[in-house]
């Protein structure tokens, strides 16, 4: 924020110079009288809209005293001279005035700002560095740095049934998108310690969010839903279970390989009031993968699968030079990668939120105690990215 306060600065400094100068010459030199007062009135008001207001003092001030100056040399009448300076004291005094809105509106966004990153702190916590087997990271960054609240959610949570995640996308939009955030990641908070099966609790979620429709008067929509990926991993680490609801399928990362794990039966994403696909035995289908030691699972929001390059192309991080056989420590790198690689994709222009949640098994703890996952903190790197907002 500083550095580009300072750019915009230097940047109103070179029109505000020129302005000055030209004004000062046109008057001199021109054939006709007058020619440089409007550029003498425009130094002034560039200084409002883009310098502080000291220095907006400063050349209103200027362009005052370099008009009644010019003025004086050239001859003209005492009436002349103070409509000149009428005219450009008047636009300065104009231009004072903008700048102290300016500022004024500065200082209400960045409280904006502050607030809003509070409540998506408190609606989206950040998950925890350790979950159980496995060792978390993960990364969210807005579409826009001003809208820190966005559609994307994610959550990790211990529970009797093993770890249990969440990663999904709201398609609704403001502060409705928020709400539906709020009721899936506290729904899933409540339901993950009492769902007997993975599937049980995607039709919890999908009943909360139903239920939370009708309580407000909503009636449910095709463009109101949340897509989901639910995933659940037991014991030890070895085996991972999944349920998607029509969300970007999750990727498993290992010896090199990237590998999009698609669900088996597509299933309708969660708060249609439609209810679920059920499998032959009147249980939503669940896809079983193992989870080989130094696997890594990958779960991601369509702010990553539609980031587009100039050409209009899809990033794929299936074809990602960068992620393939690559060998990544921990969570954090395969996520610190794959930020990097997408922001090179798009030329850092992403026009959706993107989420971003990495999970891997933890391995055996070193002749230190400490867990191998954790060795990186030694180099002084955070343990894990989260809510990172674009830079403007």
């Amino acid at each position: 924020m500083k550095e580009s306060r300072r750019t915009a600065e230097w940047a109103g400094w070179m029109l505000v110079v020129p302005a000055l100068v030209a004004g000062v010459l046109l008057n001199i030199l021109a054939p006709q009288p007058y020619m440089g007062l409007p550029l003498l009135a425009a130094a002034p008001l560039i200084a409002g809209a883009m310098l502080p207001f000291g220095a907006g003092v400063l050349v209103a001030s200027l362009a005052c005293g370099v008009s009644l100056l010019l003025d004086i040399v050239q001859g003209r009448t005492a009436a002349e001279s103070v409509v000149d300076l009428a005219v450009v004291g008047l636009i300065g005094t104009l231009a004072l005035a903008v700048n102290l809105l300016l500022q004024r509106q500065g200082r209400d966004l960045a409280r904006a700002r502050v607030i809003a990153e509070a409540v998506q702190l408190a609606v989206l916590p950040a998950p925890p560095s350790r979950a159980g087997p496995l060792a978390v990271a993960s990364w969210y960054t807005p579409a826009q740095a001003e809208a820190r609240i966005g559609g994307d959610l994610f959550a990790v949570q211990e529970t009797p049934y093993g770890v249990r995640m969440i990663i999904g996308d709201v398609k609704g939009k403001g502060l409705q998108a928020v709400a539906s955030v709020s009721v899936t990641i506290g729904a899933f908070r409540q339901e993950a310690e009492n769902a007997p099966t993975l599937a049980e609790l995607a039709q919890r979620l999908d009943d909360a969010l139903s239920k939370e429709a009708a309580r407000s008067g909503r009636e449910t929509s095709g463009e109101d839903f949340t897509t989901a990926v639910l995933a659940e991993v037991p014991g030890d680490g070895g085996l991972l279970r999944l349920v998607n609801r029509g969300h970007p399928g999750p990727y498993l990362i290992h010896d090199g390989a990237v590998v999009r794990l698609d669900a088996t039966r597509p299933q309708l994403p969660l708060g249609m009031g439609l209810g679920a696909v059920r499998a032959p035995g009147g249980d939503e289908l669940t896809d079983v993968v193992r989870m080989p030691p130094g696997a890594l699972l990958l779960m991601i929001t369509d702010g990553v699968t539609e980031a587009r390059d100039r050409t209009g192309t899809f990033y794929d991080p299936c074809a990602s030079a960068m992620l393939a056989g690559a060998r990544f420590r921990d969570p954090e790198d395969l996520v610190h990668a794959l930020t990097e690689d997408v922001a090179r994709w798009t030329g850092d222009g992403h026009q959706d939120d993107m989420a971003i949640l990495a999970v891997a098994r933890q391995t055996a703890p070193g002749p230190d105690g400490a867990d191998a996952a954790h060795d990186h903190r030694a180099s002084g790197r955070r343990s894990r990215a989260t809510y990172h907002p674009r830079r403007p």
